[in-house]
């Protein structure tokens, strides 16, 4: 009280006591996505770039080349933003408090999902952490997400949290600065269902805190499928917002493939033109 801390996010210092170091005014200007997005993976996509399947539903161009193994991915806002700085919060500070704020963020995300739902009971599956990484860390950041969300009234009721369906088999590396062909390839065989009678005949929710390019979540969705899963839906707090997506990983095996961003370009730019 006498020496009152600063907003982790601007730096500008606390005039109120709150267990999360972070002002008001930095929460407020944390909005949800705006403009036009792919109505399956979330991307944003521009109207020369994206198809139109029928009134409001927009496919971006790599989501018209493949079908991800999920039904539709959403998320609350953009990774560009303040978002990453109250993640990386809760992720590398350890200030679980964050965890409230962003399960709000994570249940909005939900209610655009809801009227989709076919269950009366949807399990929800926090994407898991190696029980090394989980060790260091002393929590899953999905998980805790999660929890927060699933206690809001909005999101109430038809929703499961399923902790231990998933697991995580192998330590994987850093996605940061790999190409989408090295993330496919980082992430092949990481996940695993535990408990798959669970699994066998039910939709289920994947949950996390960042959606980058889809190779985790589509990793995750494909093993649920292979379980037994009905459907599978992605949401996230955040995603990175990307013209040209490369969420190449999320096609079939036997699908082509493309390698690179200036595949990814190519591809986008000739559909765009008919090519």
């Amino acid at each position: 009280m006498l020496v009152p801390s600063d907003c982790r996010l601007c730096g500008e210092p606390l005039i109120r006591i709150s267990r999360l170091p972070v002002c008001q005014q930095c929460l407020d200007q944390l909005h949800p996505l705006r403009g036009k997005t792919c109505s399956v993976c979330g991307e944003r996509v521009l109207a020369s770039y994206a198809a139109s399947v029928e009134d409001g539903f927009l496919l971006c161009a790599l989501c018209r080349r493949v079908d991800p193994p999920f039904v539709r991915a959403v998320a609350y806002g953009s990774y560009e933003t303040g978002l990453r700085e109250l993640i990386h919060l809760l992720k590398f500070g350890g200030v679980r408090p964050a965890a409230n704020v962003l399960g709000r963020m994570l249940a909005e995300a939900i209610t655009h999902l809801e009227p989709m739902f076919q269950q009366p009971t949807i399990m929800v599956v926090p994407v898991p952490l190696h029980r090394n990484k989980r060790r260091e860390r002393g929590f899953n950041q999905a998980e805790l997400i999660a929890r927060a969300a699933l206690k809001l009234n909005s999101v109430q009721g038809r929703l499961r949290l399923c902790e231990n369906v998933l697991e995580r088999q192998r330590e994987t590396r850093s996605q940061i600065g790999l190409t989408s062909h090295q993330r496919r390839e980082n992430m092949r065989g990481a996940f695993a269902v535990t408990r798959a009678q669970e699994v066998n005949g039910q939709e289920v929710l994947v949950v996390d805190d960042v959606y980058t390019t889809g190779t985790t979540a589509s990793e995750c969705a494909r093993v649920l499928l292979r379980a037994g899963a009905t459907r599978v839906w992605v949401a996230t707090v955040a995603r990175t917002l990307k013209i040209a997506s490369q969420h190449v990983e999320i096609a079939s095996e036997d699908a082509p493939q493309v390698e690179d961003a200036a595949d990814v370009t190519e591809v986008s730019l000739a559909r765009a033109v008919g090519g």
